[in-house]
């Protein structure tokens, strides 16, 4: 099966964004354009269908023209509250997709092939789950989800203990994909206000 038929896309716009001052930080401008906006650009092209992972009222991305998914488990428990609402979705919606590529919202810069190196390597190494990284850091929110892991998703979000992801995929069958960061880092996010002004320059860089 090919990647476009195979994989679905999510994403995880459901954070609370505290450093931001709360709110949608996604819905924030970066060069005439939404981080969310730039989020769809490069995403779209890489999976079959493209969802969106928040919480609350959903006509406020009424412009995307995306399906809404809210997490299925309460109390902001996370993103892999968000990837497990995807793989739900996906199931019921998509039931022939076997995998669900993760993004996060508030990192405009990802690399365009980004699906299709992931996808190359669980192909390649029968794993379940492949995770980006640059500059020796795993970009956890940037991966390949296969669908058997749902269940496992479950079990941890029943237990309302969350891990930090970084820590959750180590104990799974995963491979990492390392992107190069010469010129810029693709995984740079944007945390805090300062951010935003720090990206302004990359804008014209990234390819």
């Amino acid at each position: 099966m090919s990647i476009s038929e195979s994989v679905v896309g999510v994403i995880l716009a459901g954070g609370l964004a505290r450093r931001m001052g709360g709110g949608d930080k996604c819905l924030l401008p970066l060069a005439g354009k939404t981080l969310l906006q730039r989020t769809i650009e490069r995403a779209q092209p890489q999976v079959s269908s493209l969802l969106l992972n928040a919480n609350g009222n959903s006509l406020r991305f009424a412009r995307t023209r995306l399906p809404v998914v809210p997490d299925l488990y309460p109390d902001n428990l996370g993103p892999l509250a968000g990837i497990h609402a995807g793989l739900r979705w996906m199931q019921t919606d998509n039931p022939d997709a076997e995998w669900l590529a993760s993004f996060a919202s508030d990192t405009p810069f990802f690399p365009t092939d980004l699906v299709a190196r992931l996808f190359d390597a669980v192909t390649n190494q029968h794993a379940q789950l492949a995770v980006a990284t640059s500059k020796d850091r795993a970009h956890p929110i940037f991966a390949l989800w296969h669908a058997s892991l749902t269940s496992k998703i479950e079990q941890q979000l029943q237990t309302g203990n969350m891990p930090r992801l970084q820590d959750w995929i180590k104990q799974q069958k995963m491979v990492e994909v390392d992107f190069a960061a010469e010129a810029y880092d693709p995984f740079f996010n944007i945390n805090i206000p300062q951010d935003l002004y720090a990206a302004e320059p990359l804008v014209a860089l990234v390819k």
